[in-house]
């Protein structure tokens, strides 16, 4: 692979991470309600679930998905559910706790029960699936190595770009977060917030308009 194909990857990675999405979009919104260890592990987990991507186009799953009507709706209706099922965990959530989400003993908080959620929400999710499979053969070089060899590559290229985007703005959300969550009549409406985004995401999937 040549250094201006890397180069020219990277570029556009660097900006697709940077486009308003779920991922970038879910990870500020906890970073400001949940704080710094919960919003890592989302975008950590987001961008974990890019390389289950890569795996799949290089496989060619990504194509059967595709050609197949049925279990595109399937897949995309079981990761907008998945988004709703977060959204109304954070509905759910009594903001008086927030003040204090760095305890160990809060059993919904901390770096990997959000990791988790990021990993399975991107994974399931078919649309990425699809985009990974189109987006990624426009940077492969005929001469060199093998396309496969160059899709995983560039899937693990992409990943790295999203963990390091997505864990910036993880970075710059918590602070502000956590001057919010010292005013306790704010915390509730910060959950509330950061539910009815998750919903209206996975409401938005399940439609089929993002």
């Amino acid at each position: 692979m040549s250094p201006d194909q890397v180069l020219l990857f990277i570029g556009a990675a660097l900006l697709l991470a940077l486009a308003p999405g779920p991922d970038n979009l879910g990870v500020l919104a906890l970073g400001v309600s949940r704080g710094r260890g919960e919003a890592l592990g989302f975008a950590l987990g987001c961008a974990a679930g890019c390389i289950n991507h890569t795996l799949l186009a290089v496989l060619g799953v990504s194509a059967l998905i595709a050609a197949s009507p049925l279990a595109f709706r399937t897949l995309q209706l079981a990761g907008a559910a998945y988004l709703v099922w977060i959204g109304i965990q954070a509905l759910r959530s009594r903001g008086a706790q927030l003040a204090n989400l760095d305890a160990p003993s809060t059993a919904t908080a901390g770096f990997f029960p959000y990791f988790r959620r990021g990993l399975i929400a991107n994974a399931i999710n078919p649309k990425v699936a699809l985009f990974f499979l189109s987006f990624l053969p426009q940077f492969i070089r005929a001469e060199g190595w093998s396309a496969p060899l160059q899709l995983a590559v560039l899937g693990a290229l992409f990943a790295l770009v999203a963990a390091l985007v997505f864990s910036a703005i993880a970075l710059a959300a918590a602070p502000l977060g956590a001057w919010l969550r010292r005013r306790e009549r704010l915390t509730r409406w910060l959950d509330r917030a950061t539910g009815g985004l998750f919903v209206g995401l996975g409401i938005l999937t399940a439609a089929g308009i993002r």
